[in-house]
């Protein structure tokens, strides 16, 4: 199971960096069995008003994360037992909250892979794997 942060959902509707966009585009393409988790959602849209200057509306974000939804195998739903674990998460890594709670999520759901430019990526949490789509890693 795979799951990409927020990032890079940004960055394929984000057309004033072409290589990222083509990049994010190709890996959200490709990335199979595909894990949505409920809080990359949340931020997408909260997210997507940096792209207003760039011609990207708020009913162009909310159709985005239509195509999000449907792209999905699955729709991380938050559960109680991932505040411990993000608790503890935070405690052995050293993330803020929002990363702790994105790995948490994660990691209770069996995503072996996350797509993402954040979190010190590339390296791996636990069983989990952070992938910088952007380093030239390979686009599965």
């Amino acid at each position: 199971m795979n799951a990409i942060d927020t990032n890079v959902w940004l960055y394929s509707h984000d057309n004033r960096d072409p290589r990222k966009q083509g990049l994010a585009q190709q890996l959200i393409a490709a990335a199979r069995p595909l894990a949505l988790p409920w809080q990359v959602g949340c931020e997408f849209i909260a997210a997507s008003r940096r792209l207003a200057a760039a011609g990207f509306t708020e009913a162009q974000a909310w159709a985005a994360l239509a195509v999000m939804r449907a792209l999905a195998d699955v729709i991380l739903l938050p559960v109680p037992d991932l505040w411990p674990e993000t608790q503890a998460l935070q405690g052995r890594y050293s993330l803020s909250f929002w990363d702790a709670l994105l790995v948490g999520a994660c990691l209770l759901n069996g995503v072996q892979v996350l797509y993402t430019e954040d979190i010190g990526a590339p390296r791996a949490i636990d069983s989990l794997s952070l992938v910088n789509p952007f380093l030239g890693s390979p686009i599965p």
